[in-house]
């Protein structure tokens, strides 16, 4: 048979044929000449059989100037040439010698070969040509078992699992009788594509066909099971092979892995050991993860000697896993060292690992470096590259990495999306997260998850729901975060207080109350939304808790002036030895300063300092300051101001000024205004308390010059808003507001009150009243405040036994908590206000603040 000329000029063109070029240092003369001068083969058998052995001993190269040789001399090739070409072109990843082969085929009249064309098959799918490979299958006139089996392998390698089982069945109709590849080769494709349910009709194949005994074919099916979750198949399998090679010790320690039995996993390989069966590097990587997840330091030491004696440290994957193992054993600096033999070799994946070791290590600042020195060295990031690098704040420019992000093509990763729209979220940005969220193709729960956490942080409940609902309709299941994020937006003070109850009962549903996020979120809800009888029992059922818990009902009870109950908890605490932090005492500071606990208080300051060696931050001094302010002791308050080590904040000025309004202390409220209004000129709190101080004491000309400074500056008052839910929607009132459409139900059930209240001896306090108005005026004006609204409204709308709820966005004035305190009385309700401070509970005609707040 006469070879192609052009074929063979094609071929031997270093310019145009890569696999030569990459192969021409290897003399192809020198080898021609030894071949055909000095070798005795002369017959087309004795060729193909050195070309076959040196395809069998992975000698490519050789094979591939063997093979030229034979086209430059003009020796007639057959099909079995071509096939072992062809083998050289798949396993080198070159389709280009691969097409140039099998246009010689086709002038040769070889393509017809089934051996030809199973080959062809098996080249274009494993250089992902995957439309060649089917269409050389199509193709075919003759099929066998082999080429139905290369094409599934494909289908498997280009990540087309889900097609794989249909030709499967289509094979089996045509009447071709699967052999233990096929089945090996179906059963993998079901591993990777998570179908379970087909691979177990595919085990029944095996046991039907006589297959369940032959190795392979019991390492796929343990390989399916363990990724499916069934490990106990995967076992019973392992269990019941006569004959284990390394890849079924392999096999079932990776199992043990995936499924985190990581103390199996090495007890696995112990039991290899015992058997005399040589591990390999695969067995290292994955004993060595083991190591890594239990942070046993001395057997990564151990692992990393015996992979040394191997001569497994070449291995890449075996030195990124001890890489990995020793970053989460805190021993950064010997992770580096393995990093630096690598120098040369490093991959993106061996990157990303010391990247990620640095930053669960607390260097931020090495993880950053390390990222900028990578893409220097001109190595791409995957996915895994940039949502590690995508959890550092501050230090990256969020919006270069999303550029990256977009211009490599990662933005619709779910991975690569979840850790930018939550990079987004952390730093408040959420119209940009949506629309990251919005780009990801395959949205998995942690993706939803993520959304539903960014609108929690922003309050933003009715988003959050509707995102909730909407990941249901398309068939995602929620996990326990989810259900944590979706009750923490829950907790915002807008929220619909029927709302977490509903979220509640569907995690109960789904039975993932008990998970400890989902818990401590609820904990955390009812107490924030005022049911601390709620978020008691709760956190009295919980079987495990956190610090959030703990923090949660600690403060919980300090906002619903509990205080009592809140020291009972951390004194709780205290007995168990559970740590606490900063968030604790701040919890404990809010507690005695609700209840006026002073000496306490200075006590557990003294305590975190002393004790638990906690540093106090602005927080905490600014509680203290809270603390002292309250009780009259400004003195003290100062002294504290005076003595911290960082200039006061904005927060520690304007509690200062509001106790100089109420123990009207004009100078100090004076001084307090000044540095207010120095650090947040546009914020109204330091403008309206000052003139509320100087209208007070009858300083109307002052009050006046800060309203003028206010209109200047364009400074707007924040209005006083009240929110009360009825039947599952929110109203909302401002004061003197008559825009409801029972209005007048509303200002009748007002006026009846008034009277009640007066006959049994309320008097209206006008010194709430902040204006130079006519005295009856003043009393028109407290009569008409926003929550005295919502609770008339309340108290007509609904049904006797139903506790009123109402959220007041600034501090409630003290006539309108003396009216309260009476309207619970005479009307025999319950009345719960949320005002900007905490929460007051009013029943019988008292309050749960003791009058103290």
């Amino acid at each position: 048979m006469n070879v192609n000329p052009s074929f063979l000029r094609a071929l031997t063109n270093t310019s145009t044929n890569p696999i030569l070029r990459r192969y021409h240092h290897f003399h192809y003369h020198n080898i021609e000449h030894h071949l055909f001068d000095q070798s005795p083969l002369r017959t087309l058998k004795e060729h193909n059989h050195l070309l076959f052995r040196y395809t069998r001993n992975g000698q490519t190269q050789e094979a591939l100037s063997h093979f030229l040789s034979l086209c430059r001399s003009g020796f007639p090739s057959d099909e079995f040439t071509m096939s072992c070409v062809l083998k050289i072109c798949a396993s080198n990843f070159d389709v280009v010698v691969g097409r140039q082969v099998h246009c010689q085929c086709i002038k040769c009249g070889l393509v017809q070969h089934v051996s030809i064309g199973t080959s062809l098959v098996d080249m274009y799918m494993k250089n992902e040509a995957v439309r060649d490979g089917m269409r050389v299958f199509d193709e075919m006139g003759m099929r066998n078992v082999v080429s139905w089996t290369s094409l599934l392998a494909g289908y498997s390698w280009n990540g087309l699992s889900d097609h794989a089982w249909e030709l499967f069945c289509q094979m089996r109709v045509e009447g071709y009788m699967p052999n233990q590849y096929t089945v090996s080769t179906i059963i993998a494709a079901l591993a990777n594509e998570g179908g379970v349910g087909i691979g177990i009709q595919v085990h029944a194949i095996v046991v039907k066909h006589g297959f369940e005994g032959v190795t392979p074919v019991c390492n796929s099916l343990m390989n399916m099971y363990s990724k499916s979750g069934m490990l106990g198949n995967g076992i019973a399998i392992f269990d019941n092979m006569e004959d284990k090679d390394s890849v079924s010790w392999n096999s079932m320690i990776a199992g043990h892995v995936t499924n985190k039995q990581d103390l199996e996993a090495i007890k696995t390989f112990n039991r290899m050991l015992l058997t005399g069966t040589k591990p390999t590097f695969m067995t290292f990587a994955s004993v060595i993860k083991s190591c890594a997840s239990l942070k046993e330091l001395g057997f990564v030491r151990l692992l990393h000697c015996r992979a040394v004696k191997g001569g497994f440290l070449t291995h890449q994957s075996v030195i990124t896993a001890l890489m990995v193992a020793l970053s989460k054993c805190n021993e950064m600096d010997d992770a580096c060292s393995l990093f630096s033999l690598m120098h040369g070799s490093q991959n993106v994946v061996s990157w990303t690992a010391m990247i990620s070791g640095y930053l669960q290590n607390g260097g931020t600042e090495q993880a950053v470096n390390l990222f900028t020195q990578m893409r220097r060295e001109g190595v791409k990031p995957n996915h895994f590259t940039y949502s590690a690098i995508l959890t550092v704040k501050h230090c990256v420019s969020i919006s270069q990495i999303h550029a990256e992000v977009i211009k490599t093509n990662y933005e619709k990763s779910s991975s690569v999306g979840t850790a930018l729209l939550d990079a987004y979220v952390k730093i408040g940005n959420t119209s940009d997260a949506v629309k990251v969220f919005e780009l990801i193709e395959a949205r998995d729960v942690i993706a939803w998850s993520a959304m539903l956490a960014g609108y929690a942080q922003t309050g933003e409940t009715e988003e959050a729901a509707k995102i909730f609902l909407q990941l249901t309709r398309d068939g995602i299941k929620p996990n326990e975060f989810t259900f944590s994020s979706i009750i923490n937006a829950c907790a915002a003070p807008t929220a619909a207080v029927e709302q977490g109850k509903q979220f509640h009962a569907y995690a109960i549903k789904m039975r993932f109350n008990n998970a400890l996020c989902v818990s401590s979120a609820l904990v955390t809800m009812y107490a924030k939304r005022g049911n601390i009888e709620s978020a008691h029992q709760v956190f009295r059922r919980q079987q495990e808790r956190d610090l959030v818990s703990w923090n949660s009902m600690i403060s919980g009870y300090a906002q619903h002036g509990q205080a009592k109950k809140a020291l009972e908890v951390f004194e709780q605490m205290q007995k168990q030895n559970l740590q606490v932090d900063a968030v604790t005492f701040v919890g404990v500071f809010s507690a005695c300063t609700h209840a006026g606990l002073v000496d306490e208080g200075q006590n557990y300051f003294n305590m975190m300092i002393n004790d638990h060696h906690i540093d106090p931050t602005m927080e905490h001094y600014s509680c203290m300051i809270d603390l002292y302010s309250r009780a009259g002791n400004l003195e003290k308050a100062m002294d504290i101001v005076n003595e911290m080590p960082f200039p006061p904040g904005a927060t520690v000025w304007r509690t200062l000024l509001a106790a100089s309004r109420v123990h009207r202390n004009l100078e100090l409220g004076k001084l307090a205004a000044e540095k207010l209004i120095l650090l947040q000129p546009q914020d109204s709190a330091g403008y309206v308390l000052l003139s509320n101080m100087y209208a007070a004491a009858g300083n109307w000309q002052e009050r006046t010059n800060v309203r003028k400074l206010m209109d200047k500056r364009k400074v707007k008052k924040e209005a006083g808003y009240s929110w009360i839910e009825v039947k599952n929607k929110t109203y909302s009132f401002l004061a003197g507001d008559s825009s409801h459409p029972l209005s007048d139900c509303i200002y009748s059930k007002l006026s009846e009150l008034n009277i009640r209240l007066r006959d049994a001896g309320y008097q209206p306090d006008t010194n709430y009243v902040f204006h130079d108005i006519e005295e009856e005026h003043k009393e028109t004006v407290l009569s008409q405040h926003s929550e005295r609204l919502a609770i008339a409204f309340g108290l007509i709308a609904t049904h006797h036994e139903i506790p009123i709820q109402i959220v007041k966005n600034l501090r409630v004035c003290g006539d309108c908590h003396a009216f309260i305190k009476l309207v619970s009385l005479i009307e025999q309700r319950y009345i719960v206000v949320r005002d900007s401070n905490r929460f007051h509970h009013f029943k019988g005609g008292l309050c749960s603040c003791g009058d103290y707040w």
